[in-house]
């Protein structure tokens, strides 16, 4: 199932607006869960060709289209919805509108590793949360969370 909605992903409606990220963002962003049984039968390799056949989709798309500037697809694993994520934008890999510290690269595999290998997604552990008040209660600086791994690929003609 899984792979079938990345395929989707490509034909679904797209919008390309620099002056609209909003628009962008609530239209080109997608949420793709997995149920078990497709984490366990499904490779990485075999995801990642999805989403590379994807990205191919929509360059092509967007060349229809007549668009002129940068655009950027991107995925990314949202552990705590325990979801993969992807979206389209008119930006640059360096500007993408995550509210947090991410590190955009090329290797998709290890972003489809951590989702397919996360065996209780959307469960925080026990453990976890007791670390985090441990931290509230000591003084100095909060430690920062690891940025955000996001796999990145132009998909305008336009690149930076």
């Amino acid at each position: 199932m899984l792979l079938t909605w990345i395929a989707q992903v490509a034909d679904e409606a797209l919008v390309l607006k620099p002056t609209d990220r909003r628009a962008e963002w609530d239209t080109n962003t997608w949420w793709l869960g997995a149920e078990d049984e497709d984490r366990q039968a499904l490779s990485v390799p075999e995801v990642v060709s999805a989403f590379e056949r994807t990205a191919e989709g929509i360059r092509l798309r967007i060349r229809e289209m007549g668009f002129a500037g940068v655009a950027t697809f991107y995925v990314w694993h949202d552990e705590q919805a325990g979801q993969l994520r992807c979206s389209t934008g008119s930006v640059a890999a360096d500007e993408l509108p995550f509210g947090s510290d991410y590190v955009p690269c090329g290797d998709l595999g290890a972003v489809i590793e951590g989702f397919l290998g996360d065996r209780e997604p959307g469960v925080v552990a026990w453990s976890d949360l007791a670390e985090v008040c441990d931290r509230s209660e000591q003084t100095g600086p909060e430690p920062k969370a690891a940025p955000l791994l996001v796999w990145v690929r132009g998909v305008g003609p336009v690149s930076h």
